[in-house]
């Protein structure tokens, strides 16, 4: 395959170190070879391709070997390892059900988030995390048609006027005194100032919207001093077809119980597990339900909240929530993820909660235990549902930081904040702009990016149910079991208690079942109990 091999490096204008050489020379399949190359110049903006440049794009090559056939991938695998380059790939971690167990015959798959292990961090860490999270968006975004003509990096922009797109990370923003916009956007080859005229109005409105580390596309004309924007485009999420199963069963979602608030609604929590237990047709056929986060109300959470606490202990306000969970029928397969509240650190993402504090959580044989995020795939035959769980701590930021969120007041209609996540692929799009948004760096990719689109996401937070629909994906933003709190009341947040989303995968009607307890809580939230 020499010639040919030569032939597609005097083509693109290349230069491979021998070892590189070696390594694409021993692809079978010449097309592969060529598509391996485009993309790495295009995703590294590099004609020298060393050992180093595929060293600081590993996770573009490990999606690359990843999909090659068995033969080329063993092959090149090993010269991979030959290289010094591990490709060690993320696994799905399967939970195996034991004999005798009250689980039914497993038919689903959860992909834990990889929480980083203890070490102290340095700053090369945050740079390698930007870079994963860099070419994972960077991917998404070059299968873009619109923004498939002309894609250049940064650094390959000329000193003549042209049309042109580029891939790059928001890094500042400012208003000019005539009203327009100048965004600095980066890769990793360099960085450029784009300009965006107020009297655009549909255009200016989009790239008012982006925020600080947002990953877009642009569509522009202009040289390497300065571009004029003509589009913007966001990495998106789509789901073409919505999945229907054969089998006539339900998947319910809760969140936020607080459990050991002075404010926790247990009245309303009995009134659900006497539904759920219940012969009543919709109770009957849920199969799964979806836990996502603050199970309970923590310790030293905020100051002073010891004041507002009945259970003063983590292991008194677990028990009570175990207590919870030992009531629903055993037919039922629970998935719980942790929260900012629960025992577990709060950097994203979050690992499952705590032996430590909640052994009674690991006595349940129909309860799996996530991290914050993770994805659930119930599966039927050759068909998956993807149910993505987040908490959503980044949420509030959301609703802050970006102008239509706050004219509508998200607060009140949390949905509408989780569509931008959709929209940008990534759980936590801007860092370090809040306190809510605390996540541990990872190099070789970032674990809060959507890389599969889920059919359904799922969040907690905002103690309000809320459901939106978004180029396919349904999201289901959850209620809450506990009462507006002295904090709530302070920012003026109202909460919507006890409501529970029941979604049908066989017809896909989704139902909100409200277990409100009227001589515990009033219709706006407010505490009515002793």
């Amino acid at each position: 395959m020499d010639e040919e091999i030569l032939k597609i490096i005097k083509e693109k204008g290349l230069l491979l170190e021998k070892e590189i050489y070696d390594l694409i020379n021993s692809f079978h399949d010449k097309e592969a070879a060529r598509n391996f190359l485009e993309q790495l110049e295009r995703v590294s903006g590099q004609k020298m391709i060393t050992k180093g440049v595929l060293n600081k794009n590993v996770a573009y090559v490990k999606e690359f070997v990843s999909n090659l056939p068995g033969g080329d991938k063993s092959i090149v695998e090993k010269v991979f390892v030959n290289l010094g380059i591990s490709l060690e790939v993320r696994r799905e971690k399967i939970v195996e059900v034991k004999e005798n167990s009250p689980r039914p015959k497993q038919d689903f798959q959860v992909f834990y988030s990889e929480t980083a292990p203890d070490k102290k961090l340095e700053v090369k860490d945050f740079v390698g995390h930007f870079r994963a999270r860099f070419h994972q968006l960077q991917r998404i975004l070059m299968a873009r048609p619109e923004l498939q003509k002309n894609l250049v990096s940064i650094n390959k922009i000329s000193s003549d006027r042209t049309s042109l797109s580029i891939i790059g990370i928001v890094t500042e923003k400012r208003i000019t005194k005539n009203k327009n916009l100048i965004i600095t956007f980066e890769d990793l080859t360099g960085e450029i100032k784009a300009l965006v005229k107020f009297d655009r109005e549909e255009i200016f409105e989009k790239a008012e919207e982006l925020q600080l580390d947002d990953i877009v596309g642009v569509k522009a004309s202009g040289n390497r001093d300065i571009l004029f924007v003509q589009d913007v485009f966001f990495p998106d999420a789509f789901v073409p077809e919505k999945t229907k199963f054969e089998e006539d069963f339900s998947i319910a979602f809760l969140s936020d119980f607080h459990t050991g608030s002075g404010k926790h609604l247990e009245k309303s929590v009995g009134k659900f597990l006497d539904w759920i237990n219940s012969e009543d047709e919709t109770a009957k056929k849920i199969k799964y339900i979806f836990f996502v986060g603050d199970s309970v109300d923590g310790v030293g959470i905020f100051p002073g909240q010891e004041n507002e606490l009945t259970l003063k202990s983590m292991e008194e306000q677990y028990e009570l929530f175990a207590s919870y969970l030992k009531k629903i029928p055993k037919r039922i397969t629970m998935f719980l993820c942790p929260g900012q509240h629960d025992a577990t650190w709060v950097a994203e993402p979050q690992p499952i909660i705590s032996k430590k504090y909640a052994p009674q959580l690991y006595e349940l044989e129909n309860l799996v235990l996530l991290t914050n995020p993770a994805m659930v795939k119930l599966l039927e035959k050759e068909k998956e549902f993807k149910v993505l769980m987040y908490h959503g701590a980044s949420v509030h930021v959301l609703i802050n930081e970006i102008k239509e969120l706050r004219e509508l007041k998200a607060a009140k209609c949390p949905a509408k904040a989780v569509k931008h996540l959709l929209k940008r692929r990534h759980l936590a799009p801007s860092h370090g702009v809040s306190a809510s948004i605390v996540y541990t760096p990872n190099g070789e990719f970032d674990p809060l990016v959507i890389s599969e689109v889920p059919d359904v996401l799922t969040t907690g937070e905002m103690h309000r149910a809320d459901i939106e629909n978004y180029n396919g994906v349904l999201i289901i933003a959850n209620s809450c079991w506990q009462a507006q709190t002295s904090f709530e009341e302070k920012v003026g947040n109202v909460p919507d208690p006890c409501k529970v989303p029941v979604l049908n995968l066989k017809t896909r009607e989704l139902k909100i079942f409200d277990f409100r307890d009227e001589s515990e809580v009033d219709e706006n939230g407010g505490w009515k109990g002793e």
